[in-house]
């Protein structure tokens, strides 16, 4: 499959539905077949996902889900994961992300510990410890809390609601989940853990980054390569877990943007893209 490389791009300087050009070496973008009785919106996705090199460079390495490679380039750019960590993913199916965690801690091969919780049924990685459950749940959190060894040095959470097609309501849902998936990072994270979770740019996460302010050295947004251009998704990343926020309640109000361990973009969000 071309990409937006030289020479594959589209002679009009249109971009495809992804944010980038897949015109082949023949002109067209390649087209699935038995598009008929579908609906408009599942012709496009089909069309994205056969185009998207992204999506062939995932099945060709042997990743279950072109989210493996979004967490790679996060991890090639910020050094997250070390041999010997201890990981929780939540949201972890299909596993694409507890595969890349398994390889960079070298599980298995030393005191590394992978701990993953999913509604769906998750292929067994080896070595790992996988829940079907919900993470909403007391003691299924209770259950991955125990298997990881009562503390972690990162948690991972690439969960989204279902979309009901409200954009308004879909980011209040997927915004709920990043703030129950931060709760239970904030119980859990040895001293200088990171956190990195799904989230949609809008204004009702804003209480939740306060939070993470108050208890990690440095939050950022960062949106990998692999996150389709178009996409309201991105992701935000917490390092250098302190939980100095935890114990001084009186601290209600977001740090300056300028102020020691929150990094400003060049717009003064405070966040940095990546």
């Amino acid at each position: 499959m071309t990409g937006s490389g030289k020479g594959g791009g589209r002679s009009d300087g249109k971009k495809g539905p992804s944010g980038r050009s897949y015109r082949g070496k023949a002109g067209l973008t390649r087209q699935p077949k038995k598009m008929r009785g579908r609906k408009v919106s599942s012709q496009r996705w089909l069309t994205r996902q056969l185009n998207d090199p992204f999506v062939a460079e995932a099945k060709s390495r042997g990743f279950r889900s072109r989210a493996a490679l979004k967490l790679e380039q996060i991890d090639d750019r910020y050094k997250l994961f070390r041999p010997g960590m201890a990981i929780v993913d939540l949201g972890c199916a299909p596993g694409g992300w507890m595969q890349v965690a398994s390889m960079r801690t070298n599980l298995g091969r030393g005191s590394a510990r992978l701990v993953g919780i999913d509604l769906l049924e998750t292929e067994i990685i080896v070595d790992s410890d996988i829940f079907v459950g919900d993470m909403m749940d007391n003691n299924m959190l209770a259950r991955v809390r125990d298997a990881v060894g009562g503390v972690a040095d990162g948690v991972l959470s690439d969960m989204a609601a279902a979309t009901t097609g409200h954009r308004p309501t879909d980011h209040l849902r997927t915004t709920a989940l990043l703030e129950a998936a931060l709760d239970f990072a904030l119980e859990i994270l040895n001293r200088d853990g990171f956190f990195l979770a799904k989230c949609f740019r809008g204004g009702a996460e804003r209480c939740v980054l306060d939070v993470m302010q108050r208890n990690f050295n440095t939050v950022r947004h960062v949106k990998p390569a692999a996150s389709r251009q178009e996409s309201v998704e991105s992701y935000v990343l917490a390092t250098g877990f302190h939980g100095d926020g935890l114990t001084n309640s009186a601290e209600n109000s977001a740090p300056d943007d300028d102020e020691t361990g929150s990094q400003s973009a060049p717009d003064g969000s405070g966040f940095s893209p990546i």
